[in-house]
């Protein structure tokens, strides 16, 4: 009996090594893949949106590159994560690269997609190749208050209350009420606005709270690798203000859409992607 009793106990300990041994690790996003190039593309996408805001970009991509579209966890459909940041997301996608062993992706990266790219080629710039950011800026407060500082322990409390008060109805008249100045296309209006809507409340309003609190205007002088930044056709209009906030930014070139609104990938697709192709194919 003692005899069973120890193998018993044995087999316990191998179930639970397994268990421990056997898990694989847990990122704060989802990760699709298509495409077997040489070269990796990283795309990620900006706030409270699907990785499909990429599928026709990828479309023009993938016999050329390998591509991996992330969706952040609780944006869009996708469970949350507890104690979602803009500071672990950047290092969560920095510790995939080196898991997966990606040799010197690409990241192209809208809104605050854009901004993880910036952070990630800055804090990270053995891993990258090249960043593209699509219609972002370092430091969105900046904009309308150039004296903007980002507080040290940002409190997002409010944010979060405030958003979680809304029924589905009043969350939906919100967002009705802005995508429409964030993308001109009408059918995508609605797309967008459905992921806002399948997005989880909280991990919503803690990273609009904790990207409106973000300045990478100082951070991003350690970006080594070529860069291209697309601004939407209206930025223009604030282009010394811009220029400035990315005054730190060496090896980049930025330029400003002929039409449309913050989803310059719908609004003006020819321009955007004669710009990717000429940025990619180049060495």
């Amino acid at each position: 009996m003692k005899k069973y009793r120890i193998f018993f106990i044995l087999m316990l300990v191998f179930a639970a090594a397994c268990n421990i041994f056997g898990q694989t690790k847990t990122y704060p996003f989802e990760i699709k893949k298509t495409g077997h190039g040489k070269q990796t593309i990283i795309f990620i996408p900006g706030f409270a949106s699907s990785g499909d805001v990429w599928n026709e970009t990828v479309t023009q991509f993938d016999s050329q590159f390998s591509c991996y579209v992330l969706t952040m966890k609780g944006f869009a459909g996708v469970p949350p994560l507890a104690d979602a940041s803009f500071k672990d997301w950047e290092k969560e996608i920095a510790a995939y690269i080196k898991d997966q062993k990606i040799d010197k992706p690409v990241i192209i990266g809208h809104s605050m997609g854009g901004g993880l790219a910036m952070a990630l080629a800055a804090d990270y710039p053995e891993l990258i190749a090249k960043i593209v950011v699509v219609d972002t800026l370092p430091c969105l407060a900046a904009l309308s208050n150039p004296n903007f500082t980002s507080k040290e322990n940002n409190d997002c409390t409010s944010t979060i209350n405030t958003l979680k008060a809304m029924n589905d109805e009043q969350f939906k008249q919100m967002q009705t009420g802005t995508i429409p100045h964030l993308v001109a296309d009408p059918a995508m209006q609605k797309t967008v606005i459905d992921w806002s809507m399948k997005s989880d409340r909280t991990t919503f309003a803690k990273m609009y709270c904790d990207f409106s609190n973000t300045d990478l205007r100082e951070k991003i002088k350690t970006i080594q690798c070529p860069s291209l930044i697309l601004l939407e056709s209206y930025f223009v209009n604030f282009k010394p203000a811009i220029e400035n906030q990315y005054k730190n930014l060496k090896n980049t070139d930025m330029r400003y859409a002929l039409k449309g609104l913050h989803f310059i990938m719908y609004d003006d697709k020819e321009w955007y992607f004669a710009q990717l192709n000429n940025f990619l194919s180049s060495k």
